[in-house]
């Protein structure tokens, strides 16, 4: 527990710092609430440079933590307005850190998130542990994007297991997920803005990738979010100034490649071009002369921060290359990876009660009309939302919005489910912060709907009163049934998320494939209470692999065909007669069969380079 919430306090304090002298240097006096994603966005690829240096992470924990220190002594006595960044920040934060602790909390346990849902963080810890040894595997060679990797490794420098490293650094990235929407809710009861930003940074599929393990989907999301507030904020001139005014965008960008690769710059890119185009036709209205002025004073600043990131990423840009070539991007690859089928778009309005994202209408514990009906209050919802930014002349998030929706269609005609289903997810807390913010501005206090009931009887002498009467206490119905299945839809998926073994080591994956088939033998706390037979399974694989609970010594032989036995612990009794060893496999003996009995073992072949699928 210690070493998780360490890992994920030094993430946010390193980000907040990093991130908000970004902003200093581009002449921005005052805190923002972009900072903590920006600085993120920083850290991934210093940490990528730092880590293949020797020394097992610890150059890149230096990297890190000399960055930060000098950050937060350059920031010292010039950032304005930290006092009431605090007041409504520390409430989100610790609100937020408490919400993406749940699956601990329910659990009663510190470990793998994720396993049970989806195990592929075995292979995302077989990587990191090869980083930090100066080593090579699959993810390291075909050009993985790993600079959540590589933070995670330099956490390890100071202590911290990669497991706990992991965890920490998923829950700083759902930390500052809440945090960054906050700097466009200024003008709201203070309630309301913390429920505001909790709704954005814990929108049902960004919690549902959290408790599966998926860092990197929950990361890009956050740098999509921050990205298309960033736009915004940059068209109010907010959010630098002069020509270094657009620098933190490439900040974010560069975050994406390190974090995405390639794809998520699609994202960014898309949103960035889509919104030039869409002010330049705004700015045009007023006559063309306007939008000339608009795009010469953009030049310089997109120059710069075009720049910027070229030079950034221009480490990267042969990684990018091979990993184009990566799996995931083969139309007869991935499939459905960890799903049972598709989802439904439905899903990123934030209304979907089910404690598993992948379930279909009806097949959790709700009734299919419930799920119609929380997708007609989302759907309401986002309508009204668009509406509300787009009067008010606010055009950047709807149109990043928009775009993600393209791309969520692109994948659902050109890509596997699996890939559909991580836009789906990216897309989620955009529509979430159009739905949650407009609803939140807009709908009137308790105290206010009941004065206007009370007056409903002199209404009928006002008519035009009477119409914004009514559409006043529709929008504050639709605010509060919104606002209650939004939230109830996000703790239903972070209470359900399964937490996996606390250690790990890299023995049973290097040992693999074992020759013949294995029978893994654990308690049945292990097994079901850590979530330890997916995981277990999904490290073997590339062989036939049983996993069964351990039932004590046995006088008896090996089952027929089984070469290979695994006891979970230290063991010196042979579990079987004719069993030679033990050797130690991190947190298992390792026995070999001398004899094995001839016959079929009956035990699965694990497919090695496929998604894991525990769904079949």
């Amino acid at each position: 527990m210690l070493a998780t919430y360490a890992s994920a306090l030094l993430v946010l304090a390193a980000a907040a710092a990093v991130g908000q002298a970004v902003f200093r240097l581009c002449g921005r006096e005052r805190w923002s609430w972009l900072a903590p994603a920006t600085g993120l966005a920083v850290l991934l690829p210093l940490a990528w440079l730092a880590v293949r240096l020797p020394g097992e992470g610890t150059a890149a924990a230096l990297a890190l933590g000399v960055a930060a220190i000098v950050a937060a002594a350059y920031l010292r006595g010039r950032v304005e307005g930290l006092g009431d960044a605090a007041r409504t920040g520390v409430p989100v934060a610790a609100l937020s850190l408490l919400l993406a602790s749940l699956p601990f909390i329910v659990e009663a346990r510190f470990g793998v998130l994720g396993t049970g849902l989806n195990p592929d963080m075995s292979q995302h810890l077989f990587a990191a542990d090869r980083l930090a040894a100066s080593g090579s595997e699959r993810l390291i060679a075909s050009g993985y994007p790993l600079g959540p990797h590589s933070v995670a490794v330099a956490l390890t420098a100071l202590g911290p297991g990669l497991v706990q490293a992991f965890g920490g650094l998923a829950v700083a990235t759902a930390v500052i997920g809440a945090l960054t929407p906050l700097g466009l809710l200024g003008r709201m009861a203070q309630w309301r803005r913390v429920a505001c930003a909790l709704l954005v940074g814990f929108a049902y599929l960004t919690a549902s990738y959290l408790t599966q393990g998926a860092f990197k989907e929950t990361m890009q999301a956050l740098f999509l979010l921050a990205f298309a507030i960033g736009l915004g904020t940059l068209a109010r001139g907010r959010l630098g100034v002069g020509t270094l005014g657009a620098v933190p965008l490439a900040a974010l960008a560069a975050g994406s490649a390190y974090s995405y690769s390639f794809p998520g710059l699609v994202w960014l890119g898309g949103a960035a071009g889509a919104w030039a185009c869409v002010e330049l036709a705004a700015a045009s209205r007023g006559g063309h002369w306007r939008a000339r002025a608009l795009a010469r004073r953009a030049v310089r600043p997109a120059a710069v921060a075009l720049g910027a990131f070229l030079v950034s990423v221009a480490p990267e840009l042969g990684r990018m290359a091979d990993f184009a070539r990566f799996e995931t991007f083969d139309p007869d690859g991935a499939g459905l990876g960890n799903l049972f089928n598709r989802i439904s778009p439905l899903e990123a309005l934030g209304i979907w009660p089910s404690g598993d994202f992948r379930l279909d209408p009806g097949d959790g514990v709700a009734p299919p009309a419930v799920y119609w009906l929380g997708a007609v209050i989302g759907l309401a919802a986002l309508a009204f939302g668009l509406w509300w930014w787009l009067r008010r002349g606010e055009r950047a998030v709807p149109v990043a919005l928009g775009v993600a929706g393209l791309l969520v269609a692109y994948a659902a005609v050109a890509g596997t489910p699996y890939q559909e289903a991580k836009a789906i997810a990216l897309a989620a807390p955009l529509a979430m912060l159009v739905s949650a913010r407009a609803l939140a501005m807009a709908a009137p206090s308790a105290e206010q709907a009941v004065r206007i009931v009370r007056r409903r009887g002199i209404a009928v002498f006002f008519p035009r009163s009477g119409r914004a009467a009514r559409v006043r206490l529709a929008v504050g119905a639709l605010a509060v049934a919104f606002v209650g299945a939004a939230g109830l839809s996000s703790m239903l998926a972070l209470a359900n998320g399964p937490v996996g073994p606390s250690r790990w080591s890299p023995e049973l994956l290097e040992r693999r494939p074992l020759q013949g088939a294995t029978l893994v033998l654990a308690p049945e706390s292990f097994l079901l209470d850590e979530h330890g037979r997916d995981f277990v399974a999904w490290e073997l694989r590339g062989g036939e692999v049983c996993v069964e609970t351990d039932p004590g010594p046995s006088s008896g032989r090996a089952p027929a065909g089984i070469a290979h036995v695994l006891v979970h612990g230290s063991s010196e009794e042979p579990p079987f007669t004719g069993a030679a060893g033990p050797t130690d496999v991190g947190a298992f003996s390792l026995w070999e069969v001398t004899e094995p009995i001839a016959g079929e073992s009956g035990c699965p072949f694990i497919a090695d380079g496929a998604r894991a699928a525990p769904s079949e």
